[in-house]
């Protein structure tokens, strides 16, 4: 049974200035109210009220998973570097996986992700078919070295995440797994209670097939996802796969034309001379999308080897940043430097056209430099490009008679109004919160670990496997972004660290006893209560205090306990009301029961 836990002993100091360091509401609140506090870049510790929260999170996600026929287990965060080079992501991690070395010299590293150690938990106890379908899942703490740390527990260096692994004999088992565990993160979300989308995502270092995201809607999400409202298409940036543009008839294009256009190594300026010097014979204007223009870009392998691409892409559109790192992931890129340019003399900055690029022409005088095309470039259509000479471009360049490259690439920006890759509508565009991802891996780990077991005919086959996680901590963030006033912290009741807030104010001993009275009743009632019983402390600090925190159901007993009256205020809604104090019991349990049967029938699913 609980009892009620003080104020006046509480490991607890409330701050009135928002921290240096934090960035977003959420994060200054969790500060301020005392939930957690910076150990290091990146890093935090839990303090009592924060772990509370925390462990209520955990709860919600262990009984949907158990539900599922999940086991939990629990692996160490110290791991071995064998597992992680036989499937070559001891490379792949590159700077993000924190490694170290024991007294004896040996490699070892902080478990970014578990894939491997459950692959090979599973391959050193189980060796038949009638062993599987089979659910593991830990709640643990991760590790991956972020180059930059920042919104607070959002992207930190240091995580707690719940990930679950699925092992089958074949494919139809792997996809029952993944429903089973799609449905179980739609009644976690729907439980934790913000409003969320579950969107097409890209695999990632992960590999693997299938593949979902679940993201919390934000204004302050580092994930932008894309939806369509006539056919509930949604995607995360990353995934969305613009299709091939249809074949355009060029026959009656002119043959392509260089011409003078000085000063014009941007797209912008190239528009203008072209308007002022070289005017459309149809009467319109040239624009940025009858351009097309060349982006460099240097990739760095995990092995350190670079190499470099090229992206040509309608000159109204930019490279997307993640798009691209997601396409040439494990690779990491950067734009192409002077000393790059300097290495590729036939490269003319500014003017570059696709005439010295591509990887069969480095015979010719080009560059040999691999070239992608964004799939919108259609074969027969005309461009405004590069002469590969400065203070020259190329009128009526075509795609496929006048030039070709070594393939397409999916990396160019979405906006606004694009139309839809299912074609029933057009897309917006909206930012949320990575808070779970499923992958139907397949066979990829099993092969690489040789995980098999005997099917019903003694063949040895792969089993085939699904990866499924949640961001835990990050959890608790999300909530505290979504559900803050300007006031504090306003927690849903499911994951308050308290159901009720007493608040005993003035220094006169009755109104501190009836107080100390009250809490006692309600933790009797079932209730978790923190009571403000500090005896120096005014009124005033109290009240800022117990709305900072944010516990759902703030009790006040001060000077209305003299008229019988004692009052009531609803953290999230402000409103207060006074009832009378032998009622005071009956009417928390009241709201509080009724709170929790109104969450429970209500879901914030935003749609697939």
């Amino acid at each position: 049974m609980s009892r009620i836990t003080r104020l006046s002993n509480l490991f607890l100091r409330t701050l009135r200035e928002d921290p240096a360091d934090a960035e977003l509401p959420g994060h200054k609140l969790l500060v301020r109210a005392g939930y957690i506090r910076r150990a290091a870049p990146g890093v935090y510790t839990w303090l009592p009220l924060g772990l509370k929260v925390l462990r209520k999170v955990e709860a919600i996600v262990r009984e949907e998973m158990d539900a599922i026929g999940g086991q939990e287990l629990s692996f160490p965060a110290l791991l071995p570097k064998e597992p992680y080079d036989a499937t070559n992501r001891w490379t792949e991690y590159g700077p993000n996986l924190f490694r170290l070395q024991d007294r004896k010299g040996v490699d070892m590293l902080l478990g970014p992700t578990h894939e491997e150690m459950f692959t090979l938990a599973v391959k050193d106890m189980f060796s038949s078919y009638k062993e599987l379908p089979l659910t593991l899942y830990q709640i643990q703490t991760k590790y991956r070295d972020e180059a930059r740390p920042r919104a607070g527990l959002l992207r930190g260096r240091e995580f707690i995440m719940k990930d679950s692994y699925s092992f089958d004999v074949d494919d139809a088992g792997l996809e029952a797994a993944y429903q089973r565990h799609r449905e179980a993160y739609i009644r976690i979300f729907d439980r934790l209670g913000f409003d969320y989308v579950v969107v097409y995502a890209d695999s990632g270092a992960m590999g693997g097939s299938a593949s979902e995201e679940f993201l919390a809607v934000s204004p302050i999400g580092e994930d932008t996802f894309v939806r369509c409202e006539e056919s509930g298409y949604a995607a995360n940036v990353e995934a969305v796969v613009v299709p091939q543009a249809a074949p355009i008839d060029a026959s009656g294009v002119p043959a392509a034309h260089v011409e003078d256009t000085p000063d014009s190594p941007t797209i912008a300026t190239l528009v203008d001379q072209a308007n002022a010097l070289h005017p459309r014979s149809d009467g319109r204007s040239w624009t940025a999308a009858d351009t097309l223009k060349n982006v460099l870009v240097m990739l760095t392998y995990p092995d350190g080897s670079t190499e470099p691409l090229a992206i040509g892409l309608p000159g109204d559109r930019e490279v997307d940043a993640k798009r691209l790192e997601a396409q040439v992931a494990p690779a990491e890129w950067r734009p192409f430097e002077d000393k790059d340019f300097a290495a590729y003399p036939m490269l003319a900055k500014g003017y570059i056209g696709p005439k010295v690029l591509g990887e069969n022409n480095a015979d010719s005088g080009g560059s040999g430099i691999r070239y992608l095309l964004d799939p919108s470039v259609a074969e027969g259509s005309a461009w405004v490009t590069g002469a590969d000479e400065h203070g020259k471009h190329v009128f009526d360049l075509v795609h496929g008679r006048d030039f070709t490259a070594d393939g397409t690439i999916q990396a160019g920006e979405i906006r606004e109004g694009d139309p839809s890759p299912d074609g029933a509508g057009t897309l917006t565009l909206a930012r949320g919160i990575e808070m779970g991802h499923i992958f139907q891996l397949g066979r990829k780990y099993a092969e690489a670990l040789d995980l098999k077991v005997l099917d019903e005919n003694g063949k040895l086959v792969t089993v085939t496997m699904g990866s499924y996680g949640v961001g835990v901590s990050r959890a608790v963030a999300a909530v505290a972004e979504a559900t803050h006033d300007e006031i504090g912290l306003c927690w849903p009741r499911n994951l308050a660290p308290y159901d009720v807030h007493v608040v005993a104010t003035g220094k006169d001993e009755a109104v501190f006893a009836h107080a100390e009275s009250l809490s006692a009743e309600l933790v009797q009632a079932g209730l978790e209560v923190v009571y403000d019983d500090r005896p120096k402390v005014s009124p005033g600090v109290k009240f800022k205090d117990a709305e900072l925190l944010g516990v759902p159901t703030i009790v006040v007993v001060g000077k209305g306990l003299a008229d019988g009256v004692l009052e009531i205020k609803d953290r999230r809604t402000g409103e207060r009301r006074e009832v009378p104090v032998a009622d005071a019991v009956n009417e928390v349990l009241a709201d509080v029961r009724s709170e929790a049967h109104a969450a429970g029938a209500n879901t914030q699913h935003s749609g697939d």
